[in-house]
């Protein structure tokens, strides 16, 4: 399925006025912060879409890219790099040379909340978004829900019952015949300082994204 990224993706959403007006604040205490929604960011492509929360604070609300400059992107570009979905394994900035390949990284909110915590109804605001992004993804195709939170929003995107799809560390849910929803705990620095969430854990869950598309690849003769 082709993209219209006119409906992706609006780099001057105001639909939900606390997060906007947060925004706003910041931009005068941050002038050189992005302090905008932040796009998705990777292969136009790509089978493979990783779902986050929202931008971190002084991560993708300050460079713009999802998962850079903050601590959570580290474990996440490296493991990204290790198995075959990117050409480095930093990143840096949203102008570097960063490429993901048959990979997406989006958030299911896309502007940064107070406390890093969205309310539901701003979870919901900002569905129509993750939901386009979702039905523009080539099939099969997988998504990986970074934490409980992107997992209930790809739940409620799709019309589908949190209570038939618990979340759990690694688990696989088979949504349509086409689309199959991955889970692992945040990459965040309180989970992998604690080694709630561990490099091999990561490795373990891209492991089994990779042997997803791949079979779906030869079941359906797609390439990548």
């Amino acid at each position: 399925m082709s993209r219209n990224n006119s409906s992706k993706f609006n780099p001057d959403c105001r639909d939900c006025p606390r997060l906007a007006g947060f925004l706003d604040q910041l931009a005068v205490k941050h002038p050189d912060y992005h302090a905008r929604p932040v796009a998705p960011f990777g292969d136009d492509n790509a089978r493979l879409l990783i779902v986050g929360l929202a931008p971190g604070m002084h991560g993708a609300n300050a460079t713009g890219r999802p998962f850079t400059g903050d601590h959570a992107g580290i474990l996440l570009y490296q493991t990204l790099f290790d198995y075959g979905f990117s050409n480095q394994p930093e990143s840096v900035s949203r102008d570097d040379a960063l490429q993901l390949h048959n990979c997406r990284i989006t958030n299911a909110v896309k502007c940064l909340p107070p406390q890093n915590k969205p309310l539901l109804d701003e979870v919901k605001t900002c569905n129509h978004y993750l939901r386009a992004e979702i039905d523009g993804l080539p099939s099969p195709a997988v998504l990986l829900a970074l934490g409980k939170l992107a997992h209930d929003a790809v739940l409620r995107v799709l019309g589908m019952r949190l209570s038939a799809y618990r979340f759990a560390h690694g688990g696989i849910h088979t949504l349509t015949d086409n689309l199959s929803l991955i889970d692992s705990y945040h990459c965040s620095r309180y989970n992998t300082q604690t080694r709630r969430l561990t490099p091999a854990m990561f490795g373990q869950v891209f492991q089994l994204a990779r042997q997803l598309l791949d079979s779906s690849s030869e079941q359906a003769g797609v390439s990548g």
